[in-house]
């Protein structure tokens, strides 16, 4: 008998360049992440417009990203369409940072971010239900993987950013001199704009010129990422040649990769689609309650969890900069990149430990740990120190959270069901929900509260984790149930025969 750790090794030969394509398109999906935040103040700039109007277009990226993953699901009927769709997403992102410093008004910059986060959702999708697809029960390890790339592309694109950042006012006004806002303030501002769901609240204080001479050079930043993103299409084109997909393929597909795509019931599909056509009463007759509940909790993890990440990301500069820390600007930035940095090592750690440990065991020892480190920073409210260590740790704990409640969910419905879709469409719209109910219970409660919602959340989290291993249970009772009740009822038949 093999090893699992050669196993796994002989799965990944197997199906590398599918694995790899997947694992690349979402190092695309993390450089879209992590850009807006810094270039925010820049790009007003570039739009002539105030903080409130700027701050729109992170709405309009979250809104689509929502959009594209509810709907991702439909492009999955074939393996054609997944990687048709996965190569105008990718091409569509690497075409929008190209455009984005032509867009000289805020309505086309929202318009360009909306087009991004549409791609972004649907291979937020795609990519989770090809390689689950692909690994099934061994698929955990590979998300893993995957989510990697992701935090790999969100560390990128800052790193090309600050270089071409304006240390200083980057409208000057009608004299051709500077306004007040010094590069220390506009540091400020820009930590402070990537917490988006409060941004609208608390802007309006900062007062920055729109009309004079834009003088800024972040359009290289994006020409630069446009490049740094251009081999992923390049790699799905690759992957469809090798596929046999493209017209100019000289044979069509060969048999063995069109049976590896089928599940072993011989749907193809395997019940995914888009959010709303899981919802197709067909398919859902005669499906026992607890089919749904798992649905249900499995998406509302995700959506305390990644919203959990999307808070912490987007207010902790906002918290640390406050009351009663009151931390300098330049080291309470550094938060959210060592947040974002502890999520990559917690990733790349978890694609070792998800294959000596099950998914329920690690996600135990993940939604504990979140639980202790925010009661600790709680406890430790007025310590610089702990909110670094704090911070790390609680990046290392959530880091696994998706992957694993992912892979356990569809190994609970035997990938029957629309886990992926529901999962993935839950989770964005946690992360953009929670982002705005947090950043208004800052503005009204003070900055303590993001502590405390954060507990909060995990706590509910944590709770609605047990809840699942409750009804996985009853559900794979109630499923070994019916299948000796076949199994009794078939025996009489084989022996008259």
């Amino acid at each position: 008998m093999l090893l699992l750790d050669e196993r796994i090794w002989l799965l990944f030969k197997r199906h590398w360049p599918q694995t790899l394509t997947y694992w690349s398109v979402f190092f695309s999906f993390g450089l879209c992440i992590a850009f807006l935040g810094p270039t925010i103040l820049d790009l007003r700039c570039q739009t002539q417009s105030t903080l409130q109007q700027i701050t729109w277009v992170f709405v309009s990226q979250q809104f689509f990203v929502l959009v594209g993953s509810s709907v991702g699901g439909l492009f999955k009927k074939t393996l054609k369409s997944s990687l048709l769709a996965l190569f105008s997403c990718t091409l569509i992102i690497s075409l929008v940072f190209a455009v984005i410093p032509l867009c000289h008004h805020v309505i086309l910059l929202s318009i360009a971010m909306g087009l991004a986060g549409k791609a972004m959702g649907v291979i937020d999708t795609i990519a989770n239900l090809q390689l689950v697809k692909l690994y099934q029960k061994d698929s955990a390890i590979f998300l893993q993987a995957l989510h990697f790339f992701t935090g790999l592309g969100a560390l990128v694109s800052p790193l090309v950013a600050d270089p071409f950042l304006a240390e200083d006012s980057c409208v000057l006004g009608a004299n051709l001199t500077t306004n007040s806002s010094s590069p220390r303030n506009l540091q400020h501002l820009r930590s402070t704009l990537a917490g988006h769901g409060a941004a609208l609240h608390t802007t309006s204080h900062f007062h920055l010129y729109t009309d004079g001479v834009v003088v800024t050079r972040v359009s290289y930043a994006f020409w630069i990422m446009a490049l740094i993103n251009l081999p992923v299409p390049a790699a799905v084109l690759a992957l469809m040649s090798h596929e046999r997909l493209l017209p100019c393929s000289r044979s069509s597909p060969r048999l063995l990769d069109a049976d590896s795509n089928r599940s072993p019931t011989g749907d193809t599909d395997q019940g995914h689609g888009s959010v709303f056509s899981c919802c197709n009463p067909a398919k859902l007759r005669d499906r026992p309650a607890t089919f749904f509940i798992i649905h249900a909790l499995g998406g509302a993890i995700l959506f305390i969890t990644d919203g959990i990440i999307g808070s912490y990301a987007g207010f902790v500069y906002t918290y640390a900069v406050s009351p009663p820390l009151l931390m300098g600007h330049k080291m309470a930035g550094c938060l959210d990149s060592i947040f974002w940095a502890a999520i990559t090592v917690g990733r790349l750690a978890s694609m070792y430990l998800s294959y000596r440990y099950t998914a329920p065991k690690l996600l135990i020892v993940s939604l504990v740990g979140v639980i202790l480190v925010q009661c600790l920073l709680l406890i430790f409210y007025t310590s610089s120190v702990f909110l670094f260590i704090g911070t790390c740790v609680l990046g290392l704990c959530i880091s696994s959270v998706f992957p694993s409640v992912l892979a356990f969910t569809e190994d609970i419905l035997e990938y029957k069901g629309c886990a992926t879709t529901v999962l993935v469409t839950s989770a964005s719209t946690g992360e953009m929900l929670l982002q705005l109910l947090v950043g208004s219970v800052i503005h009204s409660q003070g900055s303590y509260s993001f502590l405390l919602c954060g507990t909060v959340a995990s706590l509910i989290g944590f709770c609605l984790f047990l809840l699942l291993l409750y009804i996985q249970n009853i559900h794979r009772s109630q499923h070994t149930d019916l299948s000796q009740c076949t199994d009794m009822k078939e025996k009489p038949k084989t022996g008259d025969s």
